[in-house]
């Protein structure tokens, strides 16, 4: 009896769905796109309304045989990429290869890979949407026409290997005019003065807020000493006390951006990292007790909407675990933005019952940390809001005002489970300040002047970036880690203490884009753009008068570029280091796998060397310098310079400062989000608060 096939795009997918359907169905994976345009051509005919020229993908060859054959003996084909343009895409080629009737309702598709969504979505096979497709192509050769028309200009007048993509050259562009704000900033002066209270039995320390009810701005060290002078022989008088009550409401459960924000400040995931391990979680695992089972629903999805049955199934748990009075009186989902595709689910658990304890010792420590967040970002999110009780106090000393508020938890809800992380250099803490009624007077222990300097804006984080990206609608969900991830690896920004950096050659890049084609870094053109791809997803837009539109005025600025561009030369960084051959100072190159050493003399002197940035910490063995190193997996560690002859390794980064206790090599760790330095002499075990 001849079976049913269905082609997905992974094996490991392909794996969770023949445990699911039985021995009627014959599940078969086509790796992911099974055609594209060929890379050795620009392969679109812009002559003929942008046609694109598909090939089969070298490799694929075989791969696609077998489909067909499988295919040829089936008695129906159901096509189950992911629910996305990029998965409807690869269906619409696979039909296309497979010779499927174009009004064949063949495409079928779930949001998560359970037993019931998998059997549930066969009963309803669908015709391919078209306008899917369509956007999805649209997005290709926009992309195609951007990088294959820009880049050789960038070789012949910068440097031969370079790239200019429609995505890629905007977030550098972001990440260079950061740099350019960090570089232009001019710090000012300014003061604050706190006063240490006392009112009996408690301390108290106030801030100086006011006098006579006007802001006190204080710019310099003269008015400070004024102003000490004036309230030093006042006395501190309580003059109001407000008390009230706030509620904080959960996050929604994750988009993807907002994954990848999270992962990357609590588990310093990079967004590439995420996705990787998210798509893991969504296509299945080895689950003891179960079997193969996904364990989350699908992962790229700009919508915070959670299906009905999930939450009754989570209002069940919490009720449960927690208690009635933890269950939220309804769903913490956000009001979503335009554009957003709603017909995704946010990113949840496919069942809350399935706990991240349970599952902990099916998975990796990577696996089940991600999971752990998904599981407990979502149960949080149709938990009850968390009550604080909130006091604010006025202290006036002569014609001067100090305030001081503060926030205790009556309740902690949601938070007893889950609280967002923050991109702040330091998160504020909550004040706890002592029952206060107004006409008390406090005794002052000390005023506390203090000098600051404004800040410039902090360099971009990856988490940072992400935020940015979706808030300025530059790219969709799944562009994210692969946007961020070629801009290092072409070179045009770099890490430094974990914030983005643009190099000479990315803002040398971005300087030419801006002077030739400034639509392409242009932030409102591209979400713009954007905007248009989402038109012609849902019908509203023409594939071809958005190609045709777009490609009017790239051409002619094309041609300007090609005459008027002077040919770019970009200098290689001298480093301090000599040749051990030649004596030449080496100069600082950039490879496949980040920066290197080599010698000015090649091709008479071929000498190369890692390069290993020293982070200012002594080896505690031998007293070598310690320096950044790379595994053959592209994992950072710190090693001694004297390898390997010394052969000290740490995976977390070493402290600069000794352990108070011992003395010894501190190295600093990550625990919930937060940093903490621990001491390496097992036998002292300091650990920093």
């Amino acid at each position: 009896m001849s079976k049913s096939l269905i082609i997905v795009e992974s094996p490991a997918k392909a794996k969770t769905l023949s445990k699911y359907l039985g021995k009627k169905y014959k599940v078969e994976a086509s790796m992911g796109h099974i055609k594209d345009l060929p890379k050795s051509q620009l392969g679109i005919d812009i002559e003929s309304d942008f046609t694109p020229k598909y090939i089969t993908i070298r490799g694929k060859g075989p791969l696609l045989s077998n489909l067909k054959k499988e295919a040829a003996k089936a008695k129906e084909v159901l096509l189950a990429t992911d629910p996305d343009r990029e998965g409807e895409a690869i269906s619409w080629h696979l039909a296309n290869a497979l010779g499927l009737p174009e009004e064949e309702p063949c495409r079928i598709e779930f949001h998560e890979i359970t037993k019931a969504a998998v059997l549930e979505s066969i009963k309803h096979p669908r015709k391919i949407n078209k306008d899917l497709v369509e956007a999805q192509q649209a997005r290709r050769i926009l992309d195609r026409l951007v990088g294959y028309k820009i880049s050789p200009i960038l070789w012949k007048k910068v440097k031969w290997g370079l790239s200019a993509g429609r995505v890629q050259s905007v977030a550098v562009r972001i990440i260079c005019d950061r740099e350019k704000e960090i570089r232009e900033f001019v710090p000012k002066e300014y003061w604050t003065i706190d006063a240490d209270l006392e009112d009996g039995n408690n301390k108290i320390r106030a801030r100086l807020h006011s006098k006579n009810d006007g802001k006190l701005e204080i710019e310099n060290k003269e008015q400070v000493e004024k102003i000490l002078k004036e309230i030093e022989n006042e006395k501190f008088q309580v003059t109001e006390v407000k008390k009230g009550t706030r509620k904080r409401t959960p996050s929604p459960t994750f988009t993807t951006s907002s994954m990848q924000q999270e992962a990357a400040r609590k588990l310093g995931f990079t967004a590439k990292k995420t996705m990787m391990i998210a798509q893991q979680l969504y296509e299945g695992l080895d689950i003891k007790g179960e079997g193969t089972v996904g364990l989350i629903t699908y992962m790229r999805t700009d919508s915070t909407r959670i299906s009905e049955q999930a939450k009754e199934e989570a209002a069940k748990f919490i009720e449960s675990t927690y208690g009635k009075d933890y269950l939220g009186i309804r769903s913490s989902e956000r009001k979503n933005k335009k554009n957003v595709q709603d017909a995704h689910e946010g990113i949840r658990p496919t069942s809350v019952f399935r706990t991240p304890e349970k599952v902990k010792d099916s998975l990796t420590e990577d696996q089940y940390r991600l999971y752990k967040l998904i599981w407990e970002r979502f149960t949080s999110s149709l938990m009850a809001p968390a009550e604080y009780d909130t006091m604010s106090v006025k202290i006036k000393a002569g014609e001067y005002i100090f305030r001081v508020s503060g926030s205790t938890i009556r309740f902690p809800g949601f938070m007893l489970l889950y609280t967002e992380g923050s991109d702040e250099e330091t998160e504020k803490e909550e004040n706890q300040i002592p029952n206060l009624e107004e006409g008390q007077i406090l005794k002052l222990l000390e005023l506390l002047p203090e000098q600051h300097f404004t800040q410039p804006p902090p360099r971009y984080s990856e988490a940072m970036l992400v935020k940015v990206l979706e808030e300025k609608g530059i790219g969709r969900p799944s562009t994210y880690a692969p946007t961020i991830d070629i801009i290092q690896k072409r070179g045009y920004v770099e890490k430094e203490k974990g914030r983005f950096k643009p190099t000479e050659l990315g803002e040398i890049v971005v300087e030419i884009l801006q002077e030739f084609f400034s639509d392409i870094v242009d932030i409102d053109f591209t979400a713009e753009m954007e905007e248009q791809l989402d038109k012609i997803e849902s019908g509203q837009q023409n594939r071809q008068e958005l190609l045709k539109s777009f490609y009017i005025s790239f051409e002619k600025k094309l041609k300007a570029a090609e005459q008027e561009l002077e040919k770019v030369k970009i200098e290689d960084e001298v480093s301090d280091q000599k040749c051990e051959f030649c004596g030449r100072n080496m100069v600082i190159k950039r490879g496949r796998y980040g920066k290197f050493l080599a010698c000015p003399g090649f091709p008479e002197c071929k000498n190369t060397k890692p390069m290993l940035a020293e982070i200012g910490v002594d080896c505690p063995n031998c007293g070598g310098s310690l320096v950044v190193r790379k595994s053959k997996r592209g994992r950072t560690f710190y090693g001694c310079s004297n390898y390997p002859d010394c052969k000290f390794v740490s995976w977390n980064r070493p402290s600069e400062k000794p352990c108070p206790q011992c003395g010894g090599l501190m190295v600093i760790k990550k625990s919930k989000g937060k940093e903490y330095e621990a001491c390496t002499n097992k036998e002292c075990g300091y650990k920093s608060n």
